[in-house]
């Protein structure tokens, strides 16, 4: 679906959307308000959070549309609520088949107009994605145009608002671009049509690509890497992205891996027939790191940005890795495998090794579907953070704050470190049944040195059972916003 946003000003649309706060039901239009009034009156409607009522309206001999959604009390607004207030009413906008949409911006001073044009936008184009391609009996997809106005928003301020409300626009699409990614079934995105894809988005979008072939990726030594790519057929891809935004400070380089299994069969650890059936979501790292990449080419972030992802699958055949095998990698450590299902990370430590060593990076951060743990500590709402840096994790929960994506900071004490190290290698794989999120982010933090570093488990947050107010049920883009806004901080 594509979604034109015309501009600021009121324009002869189908339908209009009224936010209205929870005992505060005016409006600048007094028929409606009185509209309102009587439903108040009814107990049909009160304005309560994502309490919604549609009727139309006589504009000058043309029957309008009218939806009005409740935001709650006003000292509770935040930007995910507008976001889901959005979320909602352009699935309401969608039943209703309308072409021409005219937004009312919320006014309050609660959150700033800048943010409400930002969360509104995100909510409304977020909530328009589906994924149904492969459907005979696909729905229409309704092109909106879409105008935000209100009589808060004075002449002088459409050309500054017009920046952050194109911000917005840029963002969500490139977290539906990740969304789709996640989406595609494994035998249509693997290894070489995943770098495939990721090479026409940088020439559409502006950023350099380069993929290392297998031999390549041999003569970089990273061997955990290749251990877990043996038994596909599929051969693995390196793939690395580079923008440069900020030649003037090229040094200062913030660094995204992006964990790629494109499927992870669990290996001969082999998973349930059930945890395989979402397993193409196992690149939804990779899926992030990529539409941070457009998203701050599109809006030229003057940062220095490097993204790499590790590509390939975790199957099983005779030249599989097992348990108990010791393999490499990169920086030299060995490693005893206990467990083949605990792949992801070994593949990241020698994408974190290669984007330090060869790539210079000043800071990295990692973000993978990792661990089934993170769940059971965080459920599906909240990314769970291992870190060894916690001015860094500072920006990361600001960001966070920003994008409407929850974050929370797991424990690395020292303690949890002898969980990982290795009876007969240097580490092993997994720590044992207890803290496997802490344990997993702090086998990946043995590989990154000093450098300031921030690990993502997005195991719960990359995937939706359910449908929200702006996801479906799928991949969710999860990370996008939050590594955008962390590359503005930093």
């Amino acid at each position: 679906m594509k979604i034109a946003i015309k501009s600021f000003k009121c324009t002869d649309a189908d339908v209009t959307i009224i936010p209205v706060f929870e005992g505060k039901l005016e409006t600048p239009n007094e028929e409606i308000t009185k509209t309102l009034t009587r439903l108040e009156s009814r107990g049909q409607f009160k304005g309560e959070f994502l309490e919604v009522v549609n009727f139309t309206r006589n504009v000058e001999n043309n029957l309008k549309d009218v939806i009005v959604i409740g935001i709650g009390k006003e000292e509770d607004v935040t930007k995910e609520k507008v976001r889901k207030i959005y979320g909602k009413v352009q699935k309401k906008a969608n039943e209703l088949k309308t072409k021409k949409v005219f937004i009312r911006a919320i006014d309050t001073n609660i959150i700033s107009l800048e943010d409400i044009i930002k969360a509104s936008v995100e909510g409304f184009v977020l909530a328009s994605y589906k994924f149904d391609k492969y459907k005979s009996d696909k729905k229409e997809n309704i092109e909106f145009e879409i105008s935000i106005g209100g009589k808060h928003i004075g002449d002088d301020k459409i050309n500054e608002l017009e920046g952050y409300l194109q911000e917005a626009k840029s963002l969500a699409e490139a977290t539906i671009i990740a969304r789709d990614l996640v989406n595609e079934p494994s035998n249509v995105i693997y290894p070489e049509t995943l770098a495939e894809k990721v090479e026409t988005l940088g020439n559409e979008y502006g950023f350099e690509v380069q993929v290392f072939e297998k031999d390549q990726i041999e003569e970089l030594g990273m061997k955990a890497f290749l251990e877990v790519a043996r038994g596909s057929k599929k051969k693995p891809k390196l793939i690395v992205m580079r923008y440069f935004g900020d030649k003037e400070n090229e040094d200062k380089r913030l660094g995204l891996v992006g964990k790629g299994l494109t499927y992870d069969s669990g290996g001969y650890s082999l998973k349930p027939n059930d945890g395989m059936v979402t397993m193409k979501s196992d690149m939804g790292g990779a899926a992030a790191v990529i539409g941070t990449m457009v998203a701050t080419v599109k809006n030229k972030l003057k940062k220095n940005v490097i993204a790499v992802v590790a590509a390939c699958e975790n199957m099983i055949s005779g030249d599989a890795y097992k348990p108990g095998d010791i393999i490499g990698s990169m920086a030299g450590k060995t490693i005893e495998v206990l467990n083949t299902d605990a792949e992801g990370r070994l593949t990241l430590v020698d994408a974190v090794t290669y984007i330090i060593e060869k790539e210079k990076v000043s800071e990295v951060v990692d973000i993978a579907t990792l661990t089934g743990a993170v769940l059971v500590a965080l459920g599906a709402t909240t990314t769970g953070v291992v870190t060894n840096n916690c001015e860094f994790y500072g920006d990361l929960d600001k960001a966070s704050k920003i994008s409407g994506e929850p974050v929370w900071m797991l424990p690395a004490f020292e303690e949890y470190k002898n969980l990982i190290k290795g009876e007969i290698a240097d580490l092993k794989n997994i720590g044992g049944k207890h803290a496997g999120t802490v344990t997993a982010g702090l086998f990946i933090g043995e590989f990154v040195g000093d450098k300031p570093w921030l690990h993502l488990d997005i195991a719960g947050t990359a995937w939706a059972d359910a449908v929200g107010e702006y996801n479906i049920k799928g991949g969710t883009g999860t990370g996008v916003r939050t590594l955008y806004e962390l590359a503005k901080i930093r």
